[in-house]
């Protein structure tokens, strides 16, 4: 079969066609005939270096896949083969087959096609498993609009931001984004969040001011170190900061004194190195809560471009750019 493997790190050019051998499935495992791999900062820290393959994983690159149910192992019900689903990977997806963990997937909603699906495994999980199961935010609508519980994302215009986005409005929560442009503002108030241009304005102080002071319950952060004091301060009490990557470094000074005054909580989390076990809860968590929104219409794919299996690196090159609003997605057809 096709696969993109990891061969050497560098620049989007490393990226090439191999030729592995058809993974078998274990027991507990479908073998998937991936139709559209989507692609993540993890594709491209992985790619540079920076974020190996957790160990057993395949070193083929992909995070996530939509396609057909080609086989399955032992323990897993002969009548998924077949059957078009999602799923959630630790590796392998850049191929023409992946293995993946049967828990692992969810169904294809029957109006979605599989490129559409594809934007979905890794920016619901990452969202659904850090702002509802570690934070703590309620999906309860009527709740939080009578409670006035607001969400701060940042990256507001990338695949996950904008996912945050309409969950979090599905939620009944009102919602700020920060992006770098006024087009991205534009995006971003499409899917409901009042943006903040961070290039023209301080968010900390933006928040400030369209809250009265009072700032937000919950952040979900891409930026990390750089971000760190203006999101606690940004913060209402007793507030949660859920960190799930690091753009803008890994350290910062915390001030103590203010979290235990105004018991605030710092979360940071990373869905690859999950066990499979807290995988398969998460996965179970989106298709009870998050799949219904996608077949009502609240949760889009928010698909951006697609790119051949061949052109890999002219993926990376436009996701590297930042100028990406939503997902990009690689198609595996038929040869």
């Amino acid at each position: 079969m096709r696969a993109i493997i990891e061969h050497v790190h560098g620049a989007p050019e490393v990226l090439h066609i191999s030729e592995r051998p058809v993974p078998e499935p274990k027991p507990g495992q479908v073998l998937i005939r991936v139709r559209a791999a989507g692609v993540n900062r993890a594709d491209s820290l992985q790619r540079r270096g920076y974020y190996p393959p957790p160990p057993g994983a395949s070193s083929i690159y992909g995070l996530e896949v939509a396609g057909t149910v080609a086989a399955v192992g032992a323990g897993v019900p002969q009548r998924m083969v077949g059957a078009r689903v999602a799923a959630l990977l630790a590796g392998g997806g850049y191929a023409e087959y992946v293995v993946a963990d049967a828990r692992h997937t969810f169904d294809i909603p029957k109006d979605m096609g599989f490129v559409e699906a594809a934007c979905l495994p890794e920016v619901a999980a990452t969202v659904y498993s850090n702002l509802v199961l570690t934070c703590g935010m309620s999906l309860d609508a009527a709740a939080n609009r009578a409670s006035g519980t607001s969400v701060l994302i940042h990256g507001g215009t990338g695949g996950i931001g904008l996912h945050a986005i309409q969950l979090a409005r599905a939620a009944g929560t009102r919602v700020f984004a920060t992006v770098g442009t006024r087009a991205k503002a534009d995006a971003a108030r499409a899917a409901g969040a009042e943006p903040i241009i961070y290039s023209e304005q301080s968010f900390r102080e933006a928040i400030a001011d369209k809250t009265g002071g009072a700032g937000v319950n919950y952040i979900l952060d891409v930026v990390g170190g750089l971000y760190l004091d203006d999101n606690l301060r940004s913060l209402a009490d007793g507030g949660h900061l859920a960190i799930i990557g690091l753009q803008g470094g890994a350290k910062a000074q915390i001030n103590l004194g203010l979290m235990l005054t105004r018991r605030l909580s710092v979360h940071a989390t990373s869905l690859r190195s999950r066990s499979a076990d807290e995988k398969a809860g998460i996965i179970a968590g989106v298709r009870q809560s998050v799949l219904p929104l996608v077949e009502s219409g609240a949760i889009s794919a928010n698909l951006d471009r697609t790119f051949e299996l061949e052109q890999a690196a002219l993926a990376h090159t436009y996701f590297d750019s930042g100028e990406h609003r939503g997902k990009i997605v690689l198609t595996v057809g038929e040869r």
